[in-house]
């Protein structure tokens, strides 16, 4: 009752200040009001890799190439661009007339400074070691900027496409601008206002080079972590978008006229990482054993609301994809018996690190707890706030078990780079370290295809990762909004046709 209550209060709340928003002004226009599950960790798009800030500054920054509704890489700032025959040469050509939100015009200096400020060892970017290929950068002019690479690099493309290839303007970056909460770039929407815990605000860039759009002229990103908050808001049209439905909340959804549902299989790779540098985590039979006792088709559908499962670090349609779904299938026995094995019973306490946020993990986590209890392991629940998720648990690797969903990328690069050694589940091996690096340095997909086929086995056979699977997404919408789209394998919310009806 009190729970009711409580939500209840929340949600009148929640709707007289959305109210508000309505009535002030003498003719304000209508927002799109979006549900996002937690608060960015910065909008800084080059010093993160937390999947919500790239969501959120996708609406800010442009890159000098995006990937169209099909994930095919297209022009964006850079109107084309053309490559040597050795592929150390990248000329990008970039679009005449664009301005950043400050005013300035956008040129090959900013171009250069923003790729020069990931570089730079003092901005402390978690994309520098992929983006290190880069040897120079050239500006023969001001509407050209060349790369210098030093080897072949088949991802490169596909890292400028993406959100931390975001350029920032060459002026702000000199005097050292706070990205991390005043974000300045080129994209669709300027930022109004943050308030943390609360909502980020946009409005529409009018000065946008893409004629016509955006269609919307503000936008409002409501943070609301409670998945039952953002459905109730939803059906009472304080919120017009969000991102993911439960599944237990479909059947009222459907019932509503006013909202419309839409399904697709996402490029998640949802997984349980396993700290492999802990004991008794280091010992593979464990690992293997944990891997035995999930039965992950049951946790995709419950948790996730259905899904195909994966056996392997790469999400289920991507071309690169291979299956291993075969090697660890449910079996408690097996577990149990592994687990034996290796001595290791309930006296070993294991922590369960959930992100908080994201209802659907933790639903899910609760799901590993109880399938690892009944083999006999003595697993603990903690839940954080996504902010200290990414910096303890991602990137300092203070965990044993943990819940999450990596979006993908647009080359595999993005999502193997790195493992092999010690990426954050602090797993080691040599033969498949020195893969990732060959296929990133190889170019043709057949040649690349037999390298990360080797690359996944391994990984699939060594378990760092339970490997559950990529997951069905259901998006709601008010029946009048129409045109949002979702970036292909990044997962970035792309307002700029979003309209309503």
């Amino acid at each position: 009752m009190r729970k009711g209550m409580k939500i209840g209060l929340f949600l009148l709340v929640f709707i007289l200040a959305a109210g508000l928003m309505f009535a002030s002004g003498s003719k304000e226009v209508r927002p799109l009001n979006f549900a996002l599950a937690g608060n960015p960790d910065t909008l800084d798009p080059q010093k993160t890799s937390g999947t919500l800030t790239f969501q959120t500054v996708k609406s800010i920054y442009d890159t000098l190439a995006e990937p169209d509704e099909n994930g095919v890489i297209v022009p964006a700032l850079a109107e084309s661009w053309d490559v040597s025959s050795d592929s150390l040469t990248w000329t990008f050509h970039l679009r005449k007339g664009v301005k950043f939100h400050n005013g300035d015009t956008f040129t090959s200096a900013d171009v250069k400074a923003s790729f020069e400020r990931i570089l730079a060892e003092e901005t402390g970017s978690p994309h520098t070691k992929e983006l290190s290929i880069i040897a120079s950068i050239d500006t023969p002019d001001d509407m050209t900027v060349v790369f210098n690479l030093s080897g072949p690099h088949a991802p490169f493309l596909a890292s400028l496409a993406s959100g931390w290839g975001a350029i920032l303007p060459k002026s702000l970056i000199d005097s050292g601008h706070d990205f991390d909460s005043l974000p300045v770039g080129t994209g669709p929407f300027k930022l109004e206002e943050w308030v943390r815990d609360s909502k980020v605000v946009f409005v529409k860039n009018n000065d946008y080079w893409m004629k016509g759009l955006p269609k919307l002229d503000k936008v409002v990103l409501n943070i609301i972590p409670e998945t039952s908050i953002q459905v109730q808001s939803l059906l009472a049209g304080q919120i017009d978008i969000v991102f993911i439905v439960d599944s237990d909340d479909i059947p009222m959804l459907e019932a509503s006229s006013d909202v419309t549902l839409e399904e697709n299989l996402t490029s998640l790779i949802l997984v349980m990482p396993m700290n492999t540098s802990v004991a008794p985590l280091n010992d593979i039979r464990v690992r293997q054993a944990i891997n035995y006792a999930i039965d992950k088709q049951k946790i995709l559908d419950i948790a996730y609301g259905g899904g195909q499962p994966i056996g392997t670090f790469m999400d289920r349609g991507n071309a690169y994809y291979k299956d291993f779904t075969d090697l660890y299938p449910y079996n408690p026995e097996k577990a149990k018996a592994l687990l034996k094995e290796a001595g290791v019973g309930d006296d070993v306490e294991l922590k369960l690190y959930l992100p908080q946020n994201y209802t659907l993990h933790v639903k899910a986590g609760e799901m590993y707890q109880e399938m690892l209890t009944q083999v006999g392991l003595n697993v603990k629940i903690q839940l954080i706030d996504w902010s200290t998720w990414i910096s303890d648990v991602y990137r300092a690797s203070k965990f044993d078990l943990t819940v999450i969903g990596h979006t993908g990328k647009l080359d595999p690069d993005g999502t193997l780079g790195g493992y092999g050694e010690g990426k954050y589940v602090q797993w080691f091996n040599d033969d498949a370290a020195v893969m990732i690096k060959k296929a990133a340095a190889t170019i043709g997909y057949e040649e690349r295809k037999v390298l990360y086929d080797n690359v996944l086995e391994i990984m699939a056979k060594e378990v760092p990762f339970v490997y559950l699977g990529s997951s069905f997404r259901t998006t709601g919408l008010r029946s009048d909004v129409t045109g949002f789209r979702i970036t292909p394998n990044l997962d970035t919310f792309d307002f700029r046709w979003t309209e309503f009806k």
